[in-house]
């Protein structure tokens, strides 16, 4: 590590932590030559996968586009920032640890609806008509229909039997 300060080629580490949760390592470091003392930051790069759009072009995966995505689908909504950086946090962590170079862009999107539809449903269809490019009304109602009928065997299979011995 090259001192910010004088450039020089040794530095000594003074003290070692866990930072950001656990994911990165925080160094207190002095330079050997000037003794001005500084701090780096060590955190593992995982490589984000390339999308393939639907014109079969490909481009970095950009947060900032998935970001400002799942933002404006939960404009206005009841919605904290922590479980939008949650939600972000888990796309990008199964992107990560599924390894491929390049994945289709669908499969991301595919992802934010998911995570969309389990916390706010508002925010699912608004995402729905834009990312499947709804051309009228009668596509909104499909895509209702389909969410209620989902929303509705959830609550089914998680519902308690009321009858003993009548398991589901």
């Amino acid at each position: 590590m090259h001192c910010p300060f004088c450039e020089h080629e040794e530095t000594k580490v003074i003290d070692s932590r866990l930072a950001g949760e656990g994911r990165a390592v925080r160094r207190r470091r002095e330079c050997m030559a000037c003794h001005e003392r500084f701090t780096t930051f060590e955190s593992p790069e995982l490589v984000m996968p390339r999308l393939i759009k639907r014109d079969d072009t490909r481009q970095p995966f950009d947060v900032a586009k998935l970001r400002n995505g799942i933002v404006r689908a939960l404009e206005k909504r009841p919605v904290s920032s922590d479980t939008i950086e949650e939600i972000i946090a888990r796309i990008t962590h199964r992107l990560q640890t599924e390894g491929e170079q390049e994945v289709p862009a669908r499969v991301v999107g595919e992802m934010v609806m998911e995570s969309l539809r389990a916390v706010d449903e508002i925010a699912y269809v608004r995402f729905a008509s834009v990312y499947r490019s709804f051309q009228d009304v009668t596509e909104f109602e499909d895509e209702i229909r389909r969410l209620q009928e989902m929303t509705g065997e959830t609550a089914r299979r998680d519902q308690m039997s009321l009858l003993p011995g009548n398991k589901k």
